[in-house]
Order: structure tokens, then C-alpha cells, then sequence
């Protein structure tokens, strides 16, 4: 269901408060307008800086900038006249920011009166603020729903104007994309307010005067700033398939659904088919199963939000759970998309929810419900170390479309990760013996092989010398794995794992 939709559903069934939660001001005003219009209601709106303000009026009529003058004004206005037989024409009160003002008894005191004289009416007051903060006795009054991203029509329309607006003082500028690529940045852009796609656009068409494919990594940086600043879901970077060794078997499920989210399906088969739901990623720490998850969101074309699930835990009763419907929320919103969840079972240990007071069992049952039943186009990538803690409820068949278990590379794979990481470090891997670094890092992981690298670059760079094999060999020498130093818990992992999932 739509905003839009969801909120004449709410009107219609006489909520006297709406709390509507967006952070794009501007664009949900305009939804609110349209909804009004749709049900013939009249629309007001008010903020502490303008008072109430009638439609599309510039300024206000009335002094009612402080709040409990604009209570008293609303009050006023739906009051039927008696002597004249008149009823008040129903109306739409639009409040921003007021959540912030309901602290002051008076303020709140005059709200519940007004909340009061609206039940049974066809008034209805929606507050608009970018976080939901409402006082626990006008909660059970209020429906509380979560604002929509503007939608790829939008966006496209966001990007005309942009481009018309600037083509008036810079005629130079031009759109430089074909209707396909065009596709991908509005894709880009998506979940971002109207306010933010006009200023990385216009910033985007000022650096070179056109937009095109190679915009594409300053929107995902301004992306990654703005859901950094946000907090429930983080906006990630994605990763080149050439990035990580090894991955043959995933490498190939995932090139065989690479299509399975495109707008405009390659294959007619591919439109008959379920859109993939997932996969689980479990197995030997520091082996690479967070880079697969940025890998996988490359692979798919979709853009990568990762979901902390420590972020959701409140210590007010309920929060922690309405943070996760909102944050799922959020995630349909934006679909379609790649959802990452690291390290899974820390955040639903399957721990009987004993510690936490059930805490972790209802998010648990939230997302599991969620996962059976959305239909919006989310791909789940979870990874995963610790089977013992892993709830039994997420290795059901159907959860996931397949579970691939990660390995300790073996000596290919070795090869690959210190020709990879050397060349992180503009260093050429002609210049060491990398056969002989392979076959010495047995039972290392991607990261015990990376941070050798780094250790021997100091260690070359304190002695004042370029740094060469000898100086790896010895990092190599030094460390003892945590295959050594925790032997028994992996085998056990890789002992469970053989019989039950996909080795990646």
C-alpha cells in the first residue's frame, strides 16, 4: 500500500492523528495536498514560523503561530454554528514539527481536548516530522506511518528541472545518458528526499556539464553520507567480482540470476519465475563473506543497504521491534535492493530470549514473518560464524534460497588473495615469489594474509628498505592462525557444514 493510499484509508476511518514520519518535507506536504483534494477536505498547514495557513495561501490569516493559539483557531474552526444550522466544511490539519512542542502541559493538555472534539468527526490532524516522538497518552490515539521515498517517475521528473533550470544560465550542460543507463542513476538516487536529489544532480551536471554513468559514484557517496547521518539502515559501497578469490560456485548461482531483477527481463522465462530471496553465508571468519555481500549486490545490479541489528535495541519496552518494522519499512520502500545482514545470529541469538526479557525472540519473529510474506524486491544476503547460536527457525528449506559455506582458502585461492592485496598496496606481484608465500600461509585466512602484508610493509619500511618475500615469509612465520589457535570449533563448523550447505 501507498502513502497515499494508506493515508485516505486512515481518514476514512476517522483517526483523529496521523503521525507521519518522512524526512522530505517538501515532497509530503504535496502527497497530503493531493490526498485532501481527493477527499474533498480543506487543507491547512502549520508551522511554528508561519501559524496556520489556509490551502495554497502565502501567508496566514490568523495569529497563530504559537500553538496553543493554533489549538484554539482549530477549535474555532470546526465548531458548528448553532444559531445559523451551519456545519464546518471537514478538514485536513497539517502540523509540522509539533511532536517537538507537545512537552509543555498546556500544549499537550489543549491537543487531548482538541484529539477529543475530532473523534467521530471527518477532521483529522497529521503531524509530519522526521522522527517519531509522541507522548505515551496521545499514542493510543494515533496511527503512526512511515513516509515514501519519491518513486523512479519522480526522480526523473526532479532530473528535467534540474537540467531545464540550469540549461538557462549554463547552456552547455546535456544529459549525456542513454534511457537505459538514465535507469540506473534514477535507481541511484532512489531514497533520497527531492531537496537532495536536486543538489547531487545539479552538483553532478556542474562538475563536467553532464550527467552520465560516471555520476554514479558521487550519488553513492552523497548516499552513503546522508544513511551514515540517518541511522536504523547504512547505504555500503559495492565491490567488483575480481576483487575476491575463489567464490566459483557463487560466482556461477549468481550470474544465472543476474537478470532476475531487471526492469526489463532478458528471457520471457525469467518473468514466470519467484525473484530469488536470498542466500546465507556462513563459515570461517575473516574468509570474505562481508566483501561476497558487497560482491553479490554488484552481481544483481541493486544497491547495498546494510542492517545493524544492534542499532534496533532500545531500552524502552516495544521500541526495539517498531524500530525493526520501520527499518523494513524503509527497506521496501527502496526496493529494489540488496539487504545485508552481518553477523546474523549475534542479533538473533537463539538464546530462548531469557537475557533480554523475550527482546530478541519477537524481533526474531518480526523478521521471520517479513521474510515469508513481503513481496517487494528485497535479495537478503546474511552472514553468519557461530552456527550454535544461529536459531534453528533461519536453516529451513525456503528461508533462503541457498546456504554456501566459506571455507580457509585453499592454495589457489591463496595465490589470488596476495596477488590481490599487493596490488592494493601498488605493489607489483611479479616482484615476489607468490607461489611460495601460498604454499607457506596454510590454514590462513583472507584477512591473517592481508594483514601480513601490512605487518611486513612496516617491518621493510622501520628498516628503511623495499619490502620483499623475506619479509612476508616472516610475518608468515610469526602468526599463529586462528585455525591453530581455535582447531576444534573449526572443525566442528566444517563438519556441520558438510552435509547441510553449498561450499562457495
Amino acid at each position: 500500500m501507498s502513502t497515499n493510499e494508506e493515508l485516505t484509508l486512515l481518514i476514512k476511518s476517522k483517526y483523529p492523528v496521523i503521525y507521519l514520519e518522512s524526512i522530505d518535507e517538501i515532497y509530503t506536504l504535496g502527497q497530503l495536498r493531493e490526498v485532501a483534494k481527493q477527499l474533498n477536505l480543506i487543507f491547512y498547514r502549520w508551522s511554528l514560523t508561519e501559524g496556520l495557513i489556509r490551502g495554497d495561501d502565502k501567508r496566514s490569516d490568523y495569529d497563530t503561530k504559537e500553538p496553543v493559539k493554533m489549538l484554539r483557531q482549530i477549535l474555532a474552526l470546526v465548531e458548528p454554528n448553532e444559531a445559523l444550522k451551519i456545519q464546518p466544511h471537514p478538514s485536513l490539519f497539517v502540523l509540522l514539527d509539533f511532536d517537538k512542542h507537545l512537552g509543555d502541559t498546556v500544549n499537550l493538555r489543549l491537543f487531548k481536548d482538541s484529539i477529543n472534539r475530532f473523534k467521530d468527526s471527518k477532521n483529522t490532524f497529521v503531524i509530519v516530522s522526521p522522527e517519531y516522538n509522541l507522548p505515551k497518552d496521545i499514542e493510543t490515539e494515533a496511527a503512526h506511518i512511515i513516509g515514501e521515498y519519491p518513486a523512479e517517475d519522480e526522480i526523473r521528473e526532479t532530473i528535467e528541472e534540474s537540467f531545464s533550470e540550469l540549461k538557462r544560465t549554463t547552456p552547455e550542460v546535456k544529459i549525456g545518458a542513454s534511457y537505459k543507463e538514465l535507469k540506473r542513476i534514477i535507481s541511484a538516487l532512489k531514497g533520497l528526499s527531492i531537496q537532495q536529489i536536486r543538489n547531487i544532480v545539479t552538483q553532478c551536471f556542474l562538475n563536467d556539464n553532464i550527467l552520465d554513468l560516471n555520476d554514479i559514484k558521487s550519488i553513492e557517496s552523497f548516499k552513503k553520507k546522508t544513511f551514515d547521518q540517518e541511522g536504523l539502515l547504512e547505504f555500503c559501497l559495492t565491490e567488483d567480482k575480481d576483487n575476491i578469490a575463489g567464490f566459483n560456485n557463487l560466482k556461477r548461482w549468481l550470474s544465472e540470476r543476474s537478470d532476475a531483477f531487471a526492469v526489463d527481463k532478458a528471457y520471457p522465462l525469467l518473468v514466470s519465475l519467484p525473484i530469488p530471496k536470498g542466500v546465507l553465508l556462513m563459515g570461517v571468519q575473516g574468509c570474505g563473506k562481508s566483501l561476497a555481500a558487497k560482491i553479490i549486490a554488484r552481481e544483481l545490479n541493486l544497491p547495498l543497504y546494510r542492517l545493524d541489528l544492534s542499532s534496533l535495541y532500545s531500552k524502552y519496552i516495544g521500541e526495539t521491534e517498531q524500530n525493526m518494522r520501520k527499518a523494513l519499512k524503509v527497506v521496501e520502500q527502496l526496493s529494489p535492493v540488496c539487504l545485508w545482514i552481518d553477523e546474523i545470529e549475534k542479533g538473533f541469538a537463539a538464546s530462548g530470549g531469557d537475557i533480554d526479557g523475550g527482546v530478541s525472540m519477537r524481533l526474531l519473529g518480526t523478521f521471520l514473518t517479513w521474510m515469508q510474506e513481503h513481496q517487494s524486491s528485497v535479495f537478503i544476503t546474511a552472514t553468519a560464524n557461530d552456527i550454535s547460536m544461529l536459531p534453528p527457525e533461519f536453516l529451513r528449506k525456503g528461508r533462503f534460497d541457498e546456504i554456501f559455506f566459506v571455507d580457509l582458502p585453499d592454495e589457489q585461492a591463496r595465490e589470488t588473495l596476495f596477488k590481490i592485496h599487493l596490488k592494493k598496496r601498488s605493489l607489483k606481484p611479479e616482484d615476489f615469489d607468490i607461489k611460495q608465500l601460498a604454499g607457506m600461509a596454510v590454514d590462513f585466512s583472507g584477512a591473517e594474509i592481508e594483514q601480513a602484508i601490512i605487518s611486513a610493509l612496516y617491518r621493510a619500511s622501520s628498516g628503511k628498505e623495499p619490502i620483499s618475500t623475506r619479509h612476508i615469509i616472516e610475518q608468515i612465520e610469526s602468526t599463529k592462525p586462528l585455525a591453530v589457535l581455535k582447531c576444534e570449533e573449526i572443525t566442528g563448523l566444517r563438519a556441520w557444514a558438510k552435509e547441510r550447505t553449498v561450499p562457495v
